[in-house]
This record gives C-alpha cells, sequence and structure tokens, in this order.
C-alpha cells in the first residue's frame, strides 16, 4: 500500500477501532480521533511535497495503490487510488481540514463515541473519494462521507430548526446524489468501456467518443446533480441552513471539503468524458453562477446571524469556482482548483471561529454581540484575517484563485459581462457583509454579559486556526506550489474540450500555444511576482 492509501485508511480503521472501546473512555477517543486524522495530514503534507519527484505510476497519476479485497474484476472495479495535479492538493486541503475538524469538536460533551466514529467516517470517505480511480468508489466514498452528515445535525446539531434543517439538506443532498448516480449509471452503460476505471473509461471514450445525444441527456445529469450537492444556485437553499444548525466540527467538513464532490466531479468525470455537451451547457453554467455571486451575496448582507451569514458566503464562494469551469479555459480551469483548494481552508476557518464564539458566548446573533476584540484578541485577530481572505484580499489563497478564474473568464468572449457582473459582487458586495460583520462582532462597545468570555486559552486550542491561516497565506504568496502541480493535467482535460470546436480568443491562442501538454511550468497562472 502506498501513502495515499494509509491517508484514507487511517480515520476510516480508527473509527472501526473506537466502536469497541467503552464510551466512558472519552479521552481516548478524542485523542484517537485527533490522532488519527492528524496522522492522516502529516502523510497527506509528505504526499504534496514528494508529488513532482515521485515517479508516474498509472495512466499519468502517481503513489497509486488498490485494496484487492474490495471491488470485482468480473464487474470491472477496484479501489484504486492515485493522484495527479488536480486532486494531490484538494486530498491536502481535506487531511489537514479534518486534523482541524477533530481539534474543535470541544463543544461535543455527550454521546461522544458515536460523534467521534462518524467524524472519522466522514473525514476518510471524502478523501477516500477525492483519491478514487474507479468510478463505483468514487461514488460510493462520497455516499460514505454524506451520511454522517445527516446524523450529526440531527443528534448534535444547536438551534430550534435543527431538526428542520436535518430533513431539508438529507431531501435535498439525496435528490443530488440520485440525480448524479443516474447520470453516472448512463455514463458506464453508454460509454461500453466495460470497466468503472476512470483512466480507462477517459481514454475508451477519448478514442471512441459518446454520440451527441448521449452526451445531451447524460451531462446536464451530472451538471446538475453534482450542481445539487455544490450548492447551485437555485439548489443552495439547504446549505446556510444547514451549516447553522450542524456542530461546528460537522460545518467544517462539510463546507470545507465535502461539497466539493461535486465540482471535483465535473473536472474529473463531466468535461473530459463529454466534450461536446460541455461546451454547449458552459455558456448556462457561466450565467447560473452568478446567481451564486449576486443573489447569494446580496441574501448574506441582509443576515443577522454570523453562521448564517458565512453560510451564504460559502455559497457565493462556489460562483467563482463554477466560473472558472464554465470558461473552459486553461487559466480559468486552473483558478478553479485553485479556488476550491484555498475556499476549503476559508470555510474550515471562518466555521471554526464562528464555533468558538458561540461555546463561548452562547449566540451568533450579531446585534447582541460587539467588542469582542478587546476579550478575545486572538480569535479577534483570526476573524479579520478570515474576513480579508473571503474578501479576496491579496497575499491569501482566495485572491489568487480568484483573479486566475477572472482573467480565464474574460479570455472567454461570451463570458465577459457575466466576468464584469462576477467581479462587481466579488469586491463590493463580498466585501461589505464581510466586514460589516467584523465591526458588528469585533468592535464597539462591549456589552456587559460579555465580561468573562475567554480567549483560546492555549497553543492546542490555537492549533487549528493558525493551521488554517498558515495554508491560506502560504498558498496566497506562493500560489505556484499548487499552480505549477494543477496546469498539466488541467491542460489535458481544456485540450480535450477544445479541440472539438474551437472558440480561443487570439489571447488564450497565445497561451496555449506556450503550453505543451505535460509541461509543468508552461503557464505561470498567479504568479509569485
Amino acid at each position: 500500500m502506498t501513502t495515499l492509501t494509509y491517508i484514507v485508511l487511517w480515520p476510516l480503521l480508527t473509527a472501526l477501532g473506537l466502536a469497541f472501546v467503552p464510551r466512558n473512555y472519552r479521552v481516548i477517543m478524542r485523542a484517537a480521533a485527533i490522532g488519527a486524522t492528524g496522522l492522516s495530514a502529516l502523510l497527506a503534507l509528505k504526499l504534496f511535497l514528494q508529488f513532482s519527484s515521485a515517479p508516474v505510476d498509472y495512466a499519468g497519476y502517481r503513489f497509486v495503490g488498490t485494496l484487492p479485497w474490495l471491488g470485482s474484476e468480473a464487474l470491472g472495479m477496484a479501489c484504486r487510488f492515485g493522484v495527479d495535479g488536480i486532486n494531490v492538493g484538494l486530498v491536502f486541503m481535506a487531511a489537514v481540514v479534518a486534523f482541524a475538524a477533530a481539534c474543535c469538536s470541544w463543544e461535543i460533551n455527550r454521546r461522544e463515541k458515536e460523534f467521534y466514529i462518524l467524524l472519522l467516517v466522514m473525514a476518510g470517505g471524502i478523501i477516500g473519494a477525492f483519491a478514487s480511480l474507479d468510478l463505483f468508489f468514487f461514488y460510493f466514498f462520497h455516499e460514505l462521507a454524506l451520511v454522517p452528515t445527516f446524523i450529526m445535525i440531527g443528534l448534535w446539531g444547536r438551534g430550534e430548526d435543527r431538526t428542520y434543517a436535518t430533513f431539508q439538506i438529507t431531501l435535498y443532498l439525496s435528490i443530488g446524489a440520485f440525480i448524479a448516480l443516474a447520470g453516472l449509471i448512463a455514463l458506464y452503460v453508454q460509454a461500453g468501456a466495460g470497466t468503472f476505471d476512470i483512466p480507462a473509461m477517459t481514454a475508451h471514450l477519448r478514442a471512441n467518443g459518446l454520440t451527441t445525444a448521449s452526451q445531451n441527456f447524460i451531462f446536464p445529469l451530472l451538471l446538475f446533480g453534482f450542481g445539487i450537492l455544490v450548492s447551485l444556485w437555485p439548489f443552495h437553499t439547504w446549505a446556510p441552513l444547514g451549516y447553522g444548525s450542524a456542530p461546528t466540527a460537522t460545518a467544517m467538513l462539510h463546507a470545507g471539503v465535502l461539497k466539493k464532490f461535486g465540482l471535483y466531479g465535473l473536472i474529473r468525470v463531466a468535461l473530459p468524458m463529454m466534450p461536446e455537451a460541455a461546451q454547449e451547457w458552459m455558456p448556462v453554467l457561466g450565467w447560473l453562477c452568478l446567481g451564486n455571486l449576486l443573489y447569494c451575496g446580496w441574501v448574506a448582507m441582509q443576515q443577522k446571524n454570523f453562521n448564517w451569514l458565512i453560510g451564504y458566503s460559502s455559497v457565493a464562494h462556489m460562483g467563482f469556482v463554477f466560473l472558472g469551469i464554465a470558461s473552459l479555459t486553461l487559466i480559468g480551469v486552473t483558478g478553479a482548483v485553485l479556488v476550491m483548494i484555498a475556499h476549503g481552508f476559508l470555510a474550515a476557518l471562518t466555521f471554526a471561529l464562528s464555533g468558538y464564539i458561540h461555546q463561548q458566548t452562547g449566540t451568533l446573533e450579531m446585534k447582541e454581540l460587539g467588542g469582542l476584540l478587546r476579550k478575545m484578541p486572538f480569535i479577534g485577530t483570526a476573524l479579520i484575517m478570515a474576513a480579508f481572505a473571503g474578501c479576496g484580499l491579496p497575499g491569501f489563497a482566495n485572491f489568487a484563485g480568484e483573479v486566475t478564474v477572472f482573467f480565464g473568464a474574460w479570455s472567454e468572449s461570451s463570458l465577459r459581462l457575466v466576468t464584469v457582473l462576477a467581479c462587481w459582487g466579488a469586491l463590493i458586495i463580498g466585501a461589505v457583509y464581510m466586514l460589516r460583520a467584523v465591526r458588528a462582532i469585533l468592535h464597539g462597545e462591549t456589552p456587559a454579559r460579555w465580561a468573562n468570555v475567554a480567549d483560546a486559552p492555549h497553543l492546542w486550542r490555537k492549533l487549528p486556526f493558525l493551521l488554517l491561516l498558515a495554508a491560506l497565506l502560504v498558498f496566497g504568496c506562493f500560489p505556484r506550489l499548487l499552480t505549477d502541480k494543477i496546469t498539466p493535467d488541467a491542460w489535458s482535460i481544456v485540450e480535450r474540450v477544445r479541440t472539438l470546436t474551437p472558440r480561443q480568443t487570439p489571447a488564450e491562442t497565445v497561451y496555449e500555444n506556450a503550453a505543451p501538454a505535460g509541461d509543468a511550468n508552461a503557464v505561470s497562472v498567479a504568479s509569485n511576482e
């Protein structure tokens, strides 16, 4: 087994082991969860640092490993894991966020055994989904991570609406997963490759292709099925309510990591396997993403509850990724993957901070807060930095991803009006609601009832916040740590779509002529200058 296999298995095996631990061993259960996710995060860091020098094992993927006891040769399925430039950053982000979520689960004081088992299953499932090279296990691991979300909100959620939130998120995400499953089954049947292996299916369809009718039937199923899972407007209403009612660790993992599954599925499966339909549907996606960027941003401006505000903010940020994908350009798709990673760290950080504030005050109603920066200087400073990252301030990874997406979308003439409106939404609306939240929560007079609130008391409580902030700053100051890995594999996807009906502008042709497939340094996207 490879390093990647251990990254996936450690949380799952630890969850299995916790099933046999007596429930009164609370310290052991918490330590096991933190230890397992911490080990996965360290292995993910090692894998990320060694990626460029690692040999290519299988179909352009590295660190390829197979679990021989899972899968079936007769059915053409195998539990095989591997990473390339598209998913290596997502695996690293998922492992780090899982560790931070385990560290932030201090609010759980009942039924800890069940909570930590579900948290570990959720973490292992989503890492497995990102790493899977088999279409069946790609979907299986996502469902393995999704089911604990419903249970955790229902049992450990907060607020009067948690039961309603549980039913709504279950209904929406089950429908989205079912539609996506129907699309994946239809894709497997129509492809005729006789295997669920994603690289093999991609190669088979590159050589043979699907009929236009088949593509136009399957692609919308994947687009809207995955879109519901990602909270594509107008199928987004489950997200703010669900995150507002979820326990802190669950919100961190779902908003930060699990929600990226649908975006990853579009990039990994839908675009390269159905390029003709992709060209037809991407303009539609480009206009729909404005609903995320503008409408959800406007709604966020009206929120009085901080958790609801960052819930709508999370939905709004998904619009950047959809816009990058819709551009079907090398720089746009590269930026989309970069935004996915950056938003994963940012969403986890903001929900971790809101969870800490809620634990100290018992409320997230912004009109009841105020002046907390005096009482909680560390948490307040981290919240200010998170707000700046959410506004797309240079120096944070979000800026590098968003500006890259804008360049990619602008080079596609049909998306220029969308790009202008998206820029307005990003620069004005996002800044307004984030800075207003900072003013309401941290500045002004401190109400007497908050005289005894406490800042993060020691390094261990500060660790998850520091870790997530460090990731945002490192990838913001040195985005080529990600883009040099992403670009070659993003190029192979864009090339597959673009070679059918070229729609390049002169500027984009320059990018492509300068970037032969497989050259990791061909395009300097969001350089460090």
